[in-house]
Formats: C-alpha cells, structure tokens, sequence
C-alpha cells in the first residue's frame, strides 16, 4: 500500500518488522527527516491568536497536518505521523479529572488529589467521568486521525502517559515522594489501577486508529505491526532503582505484557541507573535512551548504549547527522535505530546510503 506521503510505505514496513525481530535487512533501521524539494498539500495555515485554537480547533489542525506533511521528505524509516500535537488535553490524568492549561508550546494539568493523605483516596474511586470533555475530545482526534490519515499518512495513538507519570500528575509530584515513604503499598495499587485505566483507553483509541492503517504509531514516529506503545516513567528519575521495582513494576510489566511491542523512554541522565533493571525485563524490546536536555550526544554514553545491546534489547537514538558514521562505528547495527535530520532531500539520500554502507552486524 502507497502512502501520498510515503510512497515506499510497504518496503518501510518490512523493514520495521525487521528490526523489531532484530533481522538484518542490509542497515541499522534510520529515520531521516528533510525539507521537500517542491512541497505540496498547500499552505501554512494562519496561527490562530488564540493559545487554545492553535491545539483544539479542528480545521486548524487538519491544515497543519497536510502542510506539514507535504513539506516534509521521509527517508528510510520515517514516515508521516498524523497528531495534534501533545498539549496536555491528551494525557490520562486530563480525562480522570485534572484541570487543562494550555500554552503556546505545551500544556500543564494540575493535580487533582493532592489534599490530605493518600490513604483518603480509594483506587476504585479513580475513573474516567462518563461526560469529560477531554476525553470526548481524544476520542474525537482519534477519529479525525484515522479518517483524514487513510491513504495519505499514518494516525497516531496521542501521549497518553505511563507508569508513575500519571500518579505524579493526579497527586503532585512533591506528595507523591513522600507518599512513597508514608504508605507506598498505597501507591502501588494505586498504579495497578491507573494501569487498568490506561489499558482501557489506549484500547479505544487503538480500535479506532488500525482501522486506518494496519499497526500502530505515538509520539515517538516509530511504527509496530500491531500494539505498540512507548512505556515510561520520567518520575522515576527522582527515585532509586530499588523504590521503582518495589513500586511500579508490577505496573509496568502489566503495560508491557499487554502490549505486542514496547519501546522503554529512558530520558535524562538520572533515569540511567535503572538501566540495568529494564534491561531484565524480559518481553520489553527496546530501550530509548535519551541523555535530555542540555546533555552531551547519546555517543556520549557509550557504555551505556553498548549495555542495553549486550542485554539483547533494541536500542533507538536521535543524533545529528553528522554522528551516524560515528554511531555505527561504535555500535551493531543489529536492532539499532537511528532518528535524525538532513538540509535537503538529496543529503537525506546520501546518508541513508551511507547508512547501509556503514552499517555493521556484530
């Protein structure tokens, strides 16, 4: 099946079942952005002036998806992911409750059980409300991807958290700390529920997008034949490794034993030390290992990257284009993904033939 966005999609998709099996198809799998020569699909749309337009008007958003699109050369492994962007209104702890405020570049929710002790509030009590306006909107998105998707790109799951995130958000991420310490049997079947929770809704939201494209897709722009999701905990960087596997665990392996295929966030160097816990879980695939914001390359971290390749996990990068040849010296191409950008459609060409050239499989 031809995408009008992506022409090559069915050898793109043979290529990514290859690298979920970690089967050699001739290079590491690379996913490579670029300008298009000659754009198409019209316009910019005007930046609406108002900050909650520019994330819940539906025009707005149908434009910018085609303009986007049809700017845009994907090379290798990329492809067009069609979203509305990850405001906030998307998140789990949006449709339990949490009030929304959106800004020019993201959203916040606000904590919605923060008061008092923990132990006041009961997991069965935690739920979806029946007339949430943000969920009806998720659900409405979802259905907007999957129709406006269907031959020309590929629709998205949206961010809708994971293991520990969605605690943080519903409680506070100073009381949830303190939680741990004061009850933390509490916290964990609070997990556990929150986790059924999420089960639930990424299932409404899978039925609705596979009926647009075989597989699926989120934020990260990596694509699974069946279940996939990108499983995290970013508040697991303020705790030990000890705490989260006592804790969030049990969650986490639910999450990853109900999904097909799964990827690991590991973001920021404070998440690192977990690394080694992560990698014993045996069904997980893959790990992404990004350093964060203001840190060195993820080349940077070789012992790292070379740990979660010696434990048989796949490993997924985002680096410069000048750091691919670097990459593939230092690392097997076996199960290795790399995410990046180039100036043009041509450089893009270039290094996706240099990747196959460069490309290692030891």
């Amino acid at each position: 099946m031809e995408l009008l966005y992506k022409p090559d999609w069915d050898k793109t998709k043979d290529n990514y079942s290859h690298w979920w099996a970690r089967e050699d198809f001739g290079r590491c799998a690379i996913s490579i952005r670029a300008p298009r020569a000659k754009p198409f699909g019209g316009q910019a749309p005007a930046l609406p002036e108002k900050i909650e337009d520019r994330w819940l008007d539906i025009e707005y958003l149908k434009k910018s998806a085609e303009h986007r699109f049809g700017s845009t050369y994907y090379a290798g492994e990329a492809f067009p992911l069609w979203n509305a962007g990850y405001p906030g209104w998307d998140f789990i702890p949006s449709y339990i409750g949490c009030d929304v405020e959106l800004a020019e570049h993201t959203g916040w929710v606000s904590p919605l059980i923060q008061k008092g002790e923990l132990t006041e509030y009961k997991p069965e009590n935690i739920k979806i409300g029946e007339n949430n306006k943000w969920h009806k909107f998720a659900l409405k998105i979802h259905n907007l991807a999957a129709s406006e998707a269907k031959g020309k790109s590929i629709p998205g799951i949206q961010a809708i958290g994971g293991v520990g995130d969605i605690m943080a958000a519903l409680r506070g991420t100073q009381e949830l700390l303190y939680d741990l310490y004061d009850c933390p049997e509490h916290v964990k079947k609070m997990e556990m529920r929150l986790m059924d929770i999420w089960t639930e809704v990424f299932e409404r939201f899978y039925n609705i997008t596979r009926e647009a494209a075989e597989g699926t897709t989120n934020f990260m722009g990596i694509w699974a034949p069946s279940k996939f999701y990108t499983c995290s905990n970013d508040f697991s960087y303020s705790i030990s490794t000890k705490m989260f596997e006592e804790i969030f665990m049990d969650a986490l392996q639910k999450q990853v034993d109900y999904l097909d295929y799964s990827i690991y966030h590991v973001d920021g160097i404070g998440a690192f030390k977990h690394i080694d816990m992560l990698c014993g879980i045996k069904k997980l695939n893959a790990l992404q290992f990004l350093p964060g914001a203001g840190k060195p390359s993820p080349l940077h971290y070789k012992n790292e990257l070379k740990k979660i390749q010696a434990a048989g996990k796949n490993l997924h990068i985002s680096i410069a284009p000048q750091e691919v040849k670097q990459a593939l010296d230092m690392l097997s191409s076996k199960g290795l993904f790399i995410d990046t950008w180039c100036g043009s459609e041509g450089e893009a060409d270039d290094l996706l033939k240099c990747a196959g050239q460069w490309s290692k499989w030891d």
